[in-house]
């Protein structure tokens, strides 16, 4: 048997491959009926279509329907670039990264062209040439909309060179001289010509390099060296700033704001359902968390935010939420490993995940030295929140019955789930417990039950009702002990 070539696996990077039915030359494209338009009104149709259809504009963009979105959506129908406002971790790269659904999903472009040059209007010398020398056999490739994208996280040493472009010395080298506009080596900006082009943390570019972009944002031209180039781009400018460092640092040169056609503030989720929406979105899991524990992290997460400890100019991420969920079930995937058998992230295991969010926090100097001490005690008081939420209402006196009659619950990293339940035993209302913490619909197991145990049980000694101390194994709840008059 003949020996067949080894099959081509696609790169998970690697954009999609043009259908076969699009043309491949400008004869073709024109048979097309294909007429040109903006990168603005391509994106302003598709917008249209989707507000009309009832389709998603931004899907995977949580928290920001009411407030956030109409604005954005705004700013694009009238055809403004804009700038988002927002601290950090409130999805601002992931709003802007979500604009290149807007886009059409192939674009024809001059086959060979640094800049997308349009077939029908090319703006390049290297273009234009080749649109001269060709006519309708003019070579035609076909770009996807993630293709169409270009992004700079600005830092102190990006040059005008990385963003507008500069001389190309190996095709001086070639024998072109140097007023040859073909000698250029286009910058990111030009690049992204008829696309999106996004500046992440604006304020931080130097003031001289974003005086380069201001003929991008008003005269959508480029001025490269000593060249009379102009280089018509057709471009969507948006970017991201802190609004500590856009309105009081001073780093965004006045006409760089003026440029702007509209400025966005973002913000955190609002309440706990969309903090909660959040996280299950985001974080990836490597063992089950239950609803309860993911709801109790969102509150966890909005205590920080509000706490007067915490410096609030610098704001709490939405990643301190996600990575405290994520450590969770790490803590519940290693206890599986050391016990051998299936486990759930539980209650107990958010103390020793504390430790690892310090970095995500910013305190006020005055706290220096009680930053554990004070995210303990805005974990305790988020699991007090959601067990008024959810058991408050509850009548657990079948399970404080059992350790009046001197029962104990042993929990901690080396006990398992069904020693858990085995200490507890069955009681009057377990069930109903489970299903107020996680609904109705839960997939109950034994490790979930365990841990909607141990988290009404954590409720109840925040609550004084019962009593835990250090055990050798972690924690130990008992019945409270009162003391003869």
């Amino acid at each position: 048997m003949a020996n067949r070539p080894a099959r081509r696996i696609p790169s998970p990077n690697e954009p999609p491959r043009p259908p076969k039915p699009l043309p491949d030359t400008l004869g073709g494209l024109r048979e097309t009926g294909y007429v040109p338009r903006t990168v603005k009104a391509e994106i302003q149709a598709n917008l249209i279509d989707r507000l009309q259809t009832g389709q998603p504009a931004f899907p995977g963009i949580v928290g920001f329907d009411d407030t956030v979105l109409p604005q954005v959506e705004r700013a694009l129908l009238a055809g403004h670039d804009f700038v988002l406002l927002g601290e950090r971790g409130q999805g601002k790269t992931r709003l802007i990264r979500s604009l290149v659904a807007l886009l059409d999903e192939w674009m024809p472009i001059i086959a060979g062209s640094e800049i997308h040059d349009d077939p029908m209007e090319p703006v390049s010398a290297f273009g234009i040439r080749l649109a001269d020398e060709c006519g309708d056999e003019l070579p035609i490739d076909w770009v996807h909309r993630s293709e169409r994208y270009g992004e700079k996280l600005a830092t102190p040493d990006t040059s005008v060179g990385d963003l507008i472009g500069d001389i190309d010395p190996v095709k001086v080298a070639e024998g072109r001289t140097l007023g040859d506009p073909e000698t250029i080596h286009f910058g990111l900006v030009p690049r992204t010509n008829r696309g999106i082009f996004a500046v992440n943390e604006l304020p931080d570019l130097a003031e001289r390099i974003q005086v380069s972009l201001l003929n991008v944002l008003e005269e959508r031209d480029i001025q490269i060296r000593g060249y009379t180039l102009r280089l018509p781009l057709d471009l969507l400018v948006v970017a991201s700033a802190n609004p500590e460092d856009y309105t009081n640092r001073g780093r965004i040169i006045t006409p760089m704001k003026d440029r702007f056609g509209a400025e966005i503030t973002t913000h955190y989720p609002l309440d706990v359902p969309e903090e909660v929406t959040l996280i299950t979105q985001e974080a990836q899991l490597v063992a089950p968390v239950p609803a309860h524990l993911i709801e109790t992290v969102a509150r966890f997460a909005r205590q920080v935010r509000e706490s007067t400890a915490v410096d609030q100019r610098s704001g709490v991420s939405a990643r301190f939420a996600v990575a405290c969920t994520e450590a969770l079930s790490g803590a519940a995937l290693r206890r599986s490993a050391l016990l051998g058998e299936a486990s759930t992230a539980r209650v107990g295991d958010l103390m020793g995940v504390i430790p690892t969010l310090r970095g995500k926090v910013e305190f006020e100097v005055s706290e220096e030295g009680r930053e554990l001490e004070i995210l303990a005690h805005l974990a305790r008081r988020a699991i007090a929140e959601t067990f008024r939420q959810h058991l408050g209402g509850l009548d657990l006196s079948g399970l404080t019955e059992r350790l009046d009659e001197g029962g104990t619950v042993e929990s901690g990293d080396m006990v398992s789930s069904p020693q858990i339940l085995a200490s507890i035993g069955s009681f009057t209302g377990l069930s109903h417990l489970v299903n107020a913490c996680e609904g109705e619909d839960a997939d109950v197991t034994a490790e979930l039950t365990a841990a909607c145990v141990e988290f009404a049980l954590e409720g109840l000694w925040l609550a004084r009702r019962i009593s835990k101390d250090d055990s050798a194994n972690g924690v130990r709840y008992a019945a409270t002990v009162h003391e003869e008059k």
